[in-house]
This record gives structure tokens, sequence and C-alpha cells, in this order.
């Protein structure tokens, strides 16, 4: 099978490395810079240099792929447009021409869900994106879901926060140690862990899910629990909570995953590594 992986950062690079070694695909990796090329071809049979809104370079990209994994990420705010939405739109009009590829996996966030006060949402859920880069979140996936047809299933996982080897919670979090944050600690965080995020995307590719899909461990401590285990567990000093000052974090929601269960799909690492 071929499998094209467009973005390889933390993620992508790790499902290069998984369906080469452990599945025998032919995969093709591509990066927006030049310096990271040696590093993917350790991981991939093929490596291209080219940026999300190049329609040529991503349609040679996608020359007798089957399936296709857009993991890309922003390298700041401002660049959430141009990495994301231009992206969705050049590879959607390319798709349109490339009856070879039977499925796109994009790797979103569960950002597009946006403040919930704290309460459950689902993928029937509607986006209501706290700030414009989740709405440009937002707006990417249905770019990609307009793209699906009876040849192509188009499937969204909408990851929680992502940790794992290299991004641990300590190395994520440390800084906070001791530190005096504002709010109570009392909204709601969804994690999962990077080796659940390519035992998914293996799923999906498997069972060629179509539509959208929340991908999310069992645990949905609140930012209090879960920093006073991240310290607790590594001997750091705790966080005072400012409750005079009003959290200025954009998303609390309880984010089930229960669909991409009942799909079939069994967790990991149901709870949380600290």
């Amino acid at each position: 099978m071929n499998v094209a992986i467009i973005g390889c950062g933390y993620v992508g690079c790790e499902v290069a490395r998984y369906w080469q070694q452990k599945m025998t695909f032919v995969v093709t990796a591509t990066t927006t810079t030049p310096e990271r090329v040696p590093e993917l071809q350790t991981v991939a049979q093929r490596v291209e240099v080219v940026k999300g809104n190049d329609p040529e370079g991503l349609k040679s990209v996608l020359k007798n792929q089957d399936v296709v994994v857009l993991s890309v990420g922003a390298r700041s705010a401002d660049a959430y447009a141009e990495t994301y939405l231009h992206t969705a739109q050049t590879l959607a009009s390319i798709l349109k021409q490339t009856p070879n590829v039977r499925q796109l996996i994009y790797t979103g966030s569960y950002a597009v869900y946006g403040d919930r006060n704290g309460e459950w949402v689902n993928e029937e859920s509607s986006a209501a994106p706290a700030n414009q880069n989740g709405q440009i979140l937002s707006e990417t996936e249905q770019v990609l879901l307009s793209a699906s047809s009876e040849n192509l299933h188009v499937c969204i996982l909408r990851l929680g926060g992502i940790y794992g080897p290299g991004r641990e919670l300590v190395k994520i979090f440390g800084r906070a140690a001791g530190t005096t944050r504002p709010g109570d600690g009392n909204d709601t965080t969804n994690w999962i862990h990077l080796d659940d995020i390519i035992a998914a995307i293996e799923f999906a590719r498997k069972h060629q899910l179509q539509g959208i899909y929340n991908l999310v461990d069992d645990a949905h401590l609140t930012t209090g629990e879960l920093l006073e285990r991240v310290f607790e567990t590594h001997n750091l000093p705790k966080v005072t909570w400012d409750s005079s000052q009003e959290s200025k974090r954009p998303y609390n929601a309880k984010v089930s995953n229960k669909k991409i269960k009942d799909a079939g799909y069994k967790l990991i690492h149901p709870q949380m590594i600290f």
C-alpha cells in the first residue's frame, strides 16, 4: 500500500515509522523544512519538500497514493490560515482529480468545541471556536469533509492535547511548578497519548472511517488535578490558584470518546501517564 503523510512533525514522523516498519507500506513524507529531509529519510522511502499551498507539489506527492494523512502543525498563531486552511483547500481541489486516493485522515483538534463551561460535547455538538485560530481549524474540517465522495472517505480525528515520549507532561508543565496561576483550576482537560494517535490513525485506515471522531482518553482531569499529579509525581512545588483572576484558557469541555470506541477502537492508554 502507498501512503503519504503531509506534515511530518511529532505525530506524522511516528506514523511514518510505524507504517514503514510494522505494516511495510511504501511511505512518502512531506516537510516544509529542507533540513529535516535526512531525518525523514530514516522513516520514509520518499521525502518531498513541499508547502501546503503548492498545488503542483502536492499533486506530485499524491500520484499513486492509496491513503493520505494530513498532520500539519502551525509554527505560530499567525501561521494557522496558511498551515491548515490553505493546505486543506489545495488538497481538496487536487483530490477531485486524484481518484487513486481512497482515504484521507486528518489530525485536527478538540479546540473547535471552544469553551462549554465543562459540559460534555460529542461529534454531534456544534463547533463553537473560542478564537480566530479555532475558527480556522473548524473551516479546515469543513473543506476536507467537502472532498469526501463514494470513492474517497475523509476521517477527521479531533485530538486532545498531545503528549508522549519526548513530550512528557512534566516537560510541558514543568515551568509552572511553584507559580501562581489565574482561575481556580476547575476547567476540564482532554489529552491523548502519541501511542493512541498512531493506533487510531491505523484503525481509521483499516476500517475506512468516514466523518468526525473525537480522540481523547478517559481521564478528563481538571487542570488543577492534572498539575497536582504531575508535580506530585516529580517532587515539584505545587501551583497556587488565584480565583480573583479569570483563567485565560479558551477550552473547557468534556470531550466524549464514545463514538470511536463504539466503532471498535480500544485505547492503549485510557488513563494519563505521569
